[in-house]
Parts: C-alpha cells; structure tokens; sequence
C-alpha cells in the first residue's frame, strides 16, 4: 500500500528527528522475522534507551542526506530487502549489542552496517562494538586494576611489619 505524500513527510520528520538526538545507529535487514520478536525486540531497545524505525529506503536516504551524513553509496549495494534503523539514544554501544543478540536468535534479521560518530562502518565494525562489555563492567574492571596494586603493596607491608614483630621477640 502507497503512503500518501503526507504520511510520507511525518516519516520524515521523525526519521530526522531521531538522527538528530542519536549516538549511533545500526542498520539492519528484518525481512522475514515475525512481526512479535519484532515488537519484543523493540521492547527491549526501549528498555535500554533505544528505538527502532522501520521507513523506506528512499526516505532514510533523504533524510540523512538533509542531516548531512552521507552513506548511502557505501550502504546501497548491501541492503537486499527492507531496512530499519535501530537508533542509540542514551548510549552508543546499546544498539550494537541488543541487535547482534537477537540476530543470533533470528537467522532472518541480518546486521547491514552503522552509523558511529558520524561515519559509516561496516558490519564488521558493528560486532566489534557489540563485544565491547558494558559501561559498569569497563568501570569495574578500571577499579579493580586500579586498586589491586594498592591491595598487594598493603600486603607486603603487613609482612613485613609481621617479620619485625617476629625478630623482636
């Protein structure tokens, strides 16, 4: 069914909308998924700060073209079937990750590319961020390096004030 012209300038309106407060988007193929793990996979990118818009080629072309992010020569050749957009809101690794989890379940959803600090990148690139952990686990990492040579320097302190007990006595 033909969007009316109408129709068509709400889509995008709101396409430009979300490029315009996104971190990073992903590009992806849902062609053949049904349409529930599709509502559940956008229940999970909401949860998680996310969006997903499905529109059509020609008017996510016009819209970041208007928003002066230019991709769609390097994209076109690599989108077979319909496309959607999986927009990171909050946080730029969020989309990554939840879409490469659901194409893991979903042989049919299929990660095309993306979209990160305003430069295209490849799928490639696109799983490399989705294997990035977590923002609390990195900082919990970053604590723990930081505080396990204090804890061992504290330890070698404490025997060595427990060897010069020893030797008084």
């Amino acid at each position: 069914m033909a969007l009316t012209k109408e129709k068509k300038q709400n889509n995008l309106k709101d396409i430009k909308a979300n490029i315009a407060k996104q971190k990073s988007v992903i590009f992806v193929d849902f062609s053949k998924v049904a349409s529930k793990d599709l509502f559940d996979l956008r229940k999970k990118l909401k949860e998680a700060g996310c969006n997903l818009k499905v529109g059509k080629k020609t008017l996510i072309r016009i819209a970041f073209g208007q928003s002066n992010i230019s991709f769609w020569n390097k994209i076109k050749q690599s989108i077979p079937g319909q496309l959607a957009l999986v927009f990171g809101i909050e946080d730029e690794i969020v989309p990554a990750r939840i879409s490469n989890q659901f194409a893991k379940t979903n042989e049919n959803f299929k990660i095309l590319g993306g979209i990160f600090e305003k430069r295209f990148i490849n799928k490639e690139r696109v799983l490399e961020l989705a294997s990035i952990p977590p923002r609390n686990e990195l900082l919990g990492r970053l604590v723990g390096s930081l505080a396990s040579p204090m804890a061992s320097f504290v330890r070698v302190l404490d025997r060595v004030r427990e060897n010069k007990e020893q030797i008084k006595v």
